[in-house]
């Protein structure tokens, strides 16, 4: 009797440590797919830094100028992007031969033009609270991103523009929105051949295009200089093409403030 209960607990010891084998090896699995994951986003994002020029010459960009056009009913319109260390930058405008400071932040206050009145307008607090948010991103958000508070995943693979890409949840400080701290999301799709960034995503979270996505995408990567840049965009279905990209250019500091009234 007393060897029959020992062939039974023996068994059943057995058993047990068999489950507890498969349910300790299902552990090691999910923690390593979870590392693996965490590590896949870290190498993705660290390849395209390096292959677009590499970390230290972008940390070593002081500013830079894009000038573009972009065409509307037919009429093709010069525009051009100042972009500075602090989070500074404008979008300037040219139609028929009029410059137009489209928006303009300083580090401090944000402003537009109404082209109702043409004349420069403040943004409310929330909307330059926001900006501010972005003062840290100069000049890829992407570039040390954990030391700036930001995280990143790899979701897997996702066909996009016709191409294999790496697909990458990236998540910055919550902005406000109507009053609302909200998540700031947004997806990134590195393309698997080159490593290059050629589409973005992002929920539109108010007005009449609230909850759809607002796409960007980039292309025609060339070289500037030892850095690279997509020389044809699109943002909120409106293509721009870069006709020149100047590194390091000295920009007036009165550009970014708002004129005197």
């Amino acid at each position: 009797m007393k060897s029959s209960n020992y062939k039974v607990q023996k068994s059943n010891f057995q058993i047990f440590s068999k489950v507890a084998k498969l349910s300790m090896f299902a552990l090691v699995l999910s923690m390593l797919s979870l590392t693996a994951k965490a590590q896949t986003a870290d190498e993705i994002i660290n390849k395209f830094v390096t292959t677009t020029g590499g970390a230290e010459k972008w940390k070593a960009l002081k500013g830079v100028k894009m000038e573009m056009t972009t065409n509307q009913g037919g009429m093709e319109i010069p525009v051009e992007v100042v972009q500075l260390p602090g989070g500074k930058m404008y979008v300037k405008i040219n139609l028929q031969g009029k410059e137009i400071t489209q928006m303009a932040y300083d580090g401090t206050s944000m402003w537009t033009t109404n082209f109702m009145t043409m004349k420069a307008e403040k943004s409310d607090a929330e909307a330059t609270s926001n900006m501010k948010l972005n003062d840290q991103d100069f000049p890829e958000a992407l570039l040390d991103y954990k030391s700036k508070g930001y995280s990143a995943e790899y979701i897997g693979k996702e066909t996009k523009e016709g191409a294999e890409c790496y697909k990458i949840k990236f998540t910055k400080k919550p902005t406000m929105v109507a009053g609302v701290k909200t998540d700031d999301v947004s997806f990134y799709y590195f393309e698997t051949e080159n490593n290059l960034v050629i589409a973005s995503e992002t929920e539109i979270k108010e007005g009449p295009m609230k909850g759809q996505k607002s796409t960007s995408t980039m292309s025609d990567y060339q070289e500037v200089d030892g850095l690279f840049f997509p020389f044809s965009i699109s943002q909120f279905g409106q293509p721009l093409k870069v006709k020149k990209i100047t590194l390091n250019p000295v920009v007036d500091a009165k550009t970014f403030a708002f004129p005197a009234q």
